[in-house]
């Protein structure tokens, strides 16, 4: 299982897959397993780009 950094940056492409996901209705624990991410980095990126996440 690939690892879950907590300190990696957001580079532009990982915003833009966020976004897309969050479009797509797909619920922050897959969006967290997508983009490698924990999800409490998810909720707060999601936060700060005014984006509302899928109820699990």
């Amino acid at each position: 299982m690939a690892e879950v950094s907590e300190d990696r940056p957001w580079t532009p492409e990982n915003v833009q897959q966020l976004q897309e996901l969050i479009r797509e209705k797909v619920p922050a624990s897959l969006i967290s397993l997508r983009l490698r991410r924990d999800q409490s980095d998810v909720h707060a990126k999601a936060s700060e780009l005014g984006l509302a996440l899928a109820p699990e």
